[in-house]
Order: structure tokens, then C-alpha cells, then sequence
């Protein structure tokens, strides 16, 4: 949620975010007034619990025959502070739900949709070849690597087995990425997969996303589509020791979405499936150390790019494709040779104090005072992967060239041969 001093000392900051997010400005306004009739409502109650405190002193002191009546009031004097906490509750509840409609405020993120995206830099060119293109699907069934035909017999529609060198090529690749991680001083986690409502709800999984989401309601657990969600709620409730610098964490877990709306787009292959794996960086770090915190982030999915030897580009995502949560994201996307087109591999997002409100993570300032903390979160491998690495080395016979970075994860190997 965003910080409600912000909405009161700013307004207008938080609606020109809205604009550029494409979102309802008069959601600000509806929260502002929220907001003040809760506090109003508060100042109430508390009058009147406070009356109703002094009067019971006044019963005390009462004579025999006073009390009777006094008692009398009394009971009125409660049912009327019964009314005013009611009235509290109910004013509590509508500014939460309103509170929680509105979505991080943008820093610096460019304003417009999904096609307005700042391209900040491209590295590498894009791969050409002098014989024909083969899409990963194709690559995949010639290495006997990917196989989504079993996949749908089994599970349906965007489901796959990797297989052979296809379950080694991601092994190696998310192994490569924790050595990484480690290397930058992240500790690796495998967290559950499975979490509770007020876990998805922290994180900003559970407002205009939660058709993206499975849920399972006879145990009422959601499956999380990335370790973002439960390790953000690992020190949920906790004041965190931020003295020494961010706290950093690599998770590796299977990732889950349903792909709602996602008809006909990327029925082919492993670019959009329903279950993966993926190696997930989080950082909870103080507010004013979030933005160049962020630029790591973005460095360390880069150097993983670099390893991996394909061409890619850096973007700086448009207000309006934005999460929830995020306050600024940066994508990283290959080339995709039978597309012809760059594709997102990583994203790596600043989500501020927006999800450390929700979920009550706070640490202790140079004072000593509880303050909200900062998380930040970014892709460092995932099985989409594959795709980039299949297509930008392949070679006339059907093989692959195995970037040098992933062979001693691969047994040796220096190429991926047709079965």
C-alpha cells in the first residue's frame, strides 16, 4: 500500500501517477475522503470511550440512591460507544479496501501501455544465420529435449516435459545462477510454493492479477507464481537489521500461472507455459537505498545475459504495464531469431515500501524508530531461457553450441547433438 502521509501531503502526486498508469484519479480522492472520516471516526470513539471512562469513576463515588440512574446512563453511554466503534470498524474497513485499490506510485517509470517502453540500451546484434531458422519447439523435438505433446496428454494445454539435455540445459542454467547469487552475496532459499491469501494478498498478487493465480480452496492456498511472493512474506510481521546493508536472497522454486486472457498468443514451445522454474532474486533494503539497489539487480540479470552469449536489450517498462506493486521495472529481453523479435527473459522491479506496508516489514532507523522497509525483486534465470539459448546457437545440423559458461554444469559438454 502506499504511505497514507504521502496521499495527505501530495495528492496530486499520487493521482498524476494514476494518469500515467492509465488508473482512476478519482480513487485518490475517494481514499482522501476515506481517510478522513476514518480519523474522524476515531476522534469519536475515543471522546466517547473517554466519557464513558470518567462516568464510571463518577458510578463509584455515586450514593445508593444516585446509582440506579447513573447506572442507567451508563448503559446508554456504552450502547452509544458500542455505535461509535462500529462506526470505527466500518470506516477502518472501507479505507483498507480502498487504500489497497490503489496501486504503487511511479518513479521515474515512462507514462503509457504496454508499447510505450524506453529502450535504454541494446547489447550485442541480433543473430543472423546463413540456412534456415528453426523455432526452440522444432530444436527442442531434434534433441529429443522439449516435449509438449506428452505434455498436453498428461496435464493439458501449455504443459511440457524437459527431458534428456532439455532437464540438464535448465539444471545447468539455475545452477549457474544461484553460483552467481552466492557470489554476490544473496542466500539461496527454496521456499514453498504453496501460501496463504494474506501472503498473496501482501505481495499484490490477489487485486487485478488473481485471475493469473491458482488457487486450491479446499485448503484455501494460492500456487505462487514466483518465489517473489513467499520470501516477501518471510520476515512479514518483523522488524529486519538493515545496519549492515540489504538483506538479499536467491530463490529457486516452480513457478505457476494460469496465462487468464492469454488465448492463441505463444501456443507453440515453452515461451508461455503454465508451470517453471525460475531463480528469483529479493532484497529488502532501507527506501533511500532501493534506487541503486535496483541498478544491481539489473547488472547482475545482465552479467547472467552476457554468460548465456545471446544479444539483448534493456527497457524501461511504461507506467501503465507496470504491476501493482512496482514502483519502476526494467525488462531484459533477447532476440528471438525465429521471431525476429526481442522477447522478456528478466524483469526486475522496485516496489518501494508497497508491499513492506502490506506486510508489516519494518527496520530500525538510525534512532532507533521503526520505519516500513523497501523490497525489490528480479528474474536471474528461468526455463524460458531455453528459447534464447536453442535459437541464438544453433547450427546448420540441428545442434547446439552450449555457451562456456554453462558446460561445467552440463558434464563437459561443449554442443547438444540430434537424438
Amino acid at each position: 500500500m502506499i504511505d497514507l502521509r504521502l496521499l495527505r501531503d501530495n495528492p496530486d502526486l499520487v493521482r498524476t501517477s494514476q494518469l500515467a498508469r492509465g488508473a482512476q484519479p478519482a480513487l485518490v480522492d475517494e481514499l482522501q475522503d476515506l481517510d478522513v472520516t476514518r480519523r474522524a471516526a476515531i476522534v469519536a470513539a475515543d471522546a466517547k470511550r473517554a466519557e464513558q471512562k470518567a462516568f464510571g469513576r463518577t458510578i463509584g463515588k455515586a450514593s445508593k440512591e444516585e446509582r440506579p440512574g447513573l447506572l442507567e446512563q451508563g448503559k446508554a453511554l456504552a450502547a452509544q460507544v458500542d455505535e461509535l466503534e462500529a462506526a470505527e470498524k466500518a470506516a477502518e474497513a472501507a479505507l483498507v479496501a480502498a487504500h489497497k485499490a490503489i496501486p504503487n506510485v511511479i518513479a521515474d517509470a515512462p507514462p503509457g501501455g504496454e508499447d510505450d517502453f524506453v529502450v535504454l540500451r541494446e547489447v550485442g546484434r541480433p543473430t543472423t544465420f546463413d540456412f534456415p531458422v528453426r523455432d526452440h519447439a522444432e530444436i527442442g523435438e531434434l534433441l529429443g529435449a522439449i516435449d509438449t505433446v506428452r505434455g498436453a496428454k498428461v496435464s493439458g494445454a501449455r504443459f511440457y516435459f524437459l527431458r534428456g539435455v532439455g532437464a540438464q540445459l535448465q539444471l545447468a542454467m539455475l545452477n549457474l545462477a544461484i553460483s552467481r547469487a552466492l557470489a554476490n552475496g544473496f542466500t539461496p532459499m527454496i521456499p514453498p510454493v504453496l501460501v496463504k491469501p494474506e501472503t498473496m494478498d501482501g505481495t499484490g498478487y490477489l487485486g487485478e492479477h488473481s485471475s493469473e493465480v491458482y488457487h486450491l480452496p479446499a485448503d484455501d492456498l494460492y500456487l505462487v507464481g514466483t518465489s517473489e511472493v513467499p520470501i516477501a512474506a518471510y520476515h512479514s510481521q518483523e522488524i529486519i537489521d538493515l545496519a549492515a546493508g540489504p538483506v538479499r536472497y536467491a530463490g529457486w522454486s516452480s513457478c505457476f500461472r494460469r496465462e487468464a486472457g492469454s488465448y492463441g498468443k505463444d501456443t507453440k514451445g515453452i515461451i508461455r507455459v503454465h508451470q517453471f522454474d525460475k531463480v528469483e532474486m529479493f532484497v529488502f533494503c532501507k527506501p533511500e537505498d532501493a534506487a541503486a539497489e535496483h541498478e544491481r539487480l539489473v547488472a547482475f540479470e545482465e552479467e547472467m545475459l552476457g554468460l548465456m552469449e545471446i544479444p539483448y536489450r534493456v527497457i524501461d517498462v511504461a507506467a501503465g504495464d507496470l504491476g501493482v506493486s512496482a514502483a519502476r521495472k526494467f525488462d531484459s529481453e533477447a532476440w528471438v531469431p525465429s521471431q525476429q523479435a526481442y522477447r522478456e527473459l528478466t524483469s526486475t522491479s522496485n516496489c518501494t515500501t508497497f508491499q513492506a506496508r502490506r506486510l508489516n516489514i519494518r527496520y530500525r532507523d538510525e534512532d532507533g524508530k521503526p520505519q516500513t522497509a523497501a523490497t525489490l525483486n528480479g528474474t536471474l534465470a528461468t526455463t524460458r531461457w531455453i528459447v534464447a539459448i536453442l535459437e541464438n546457437h544453433q547450427q546448420a545440423d540441428g545442434s547446439v553450441r552450449i555457451p562456456a559458461a554453462l558446460q561445467p554444469f552440463m558434464g563437459g559438454l561443449t554442443e547438444l547433438t540430434p537424438v
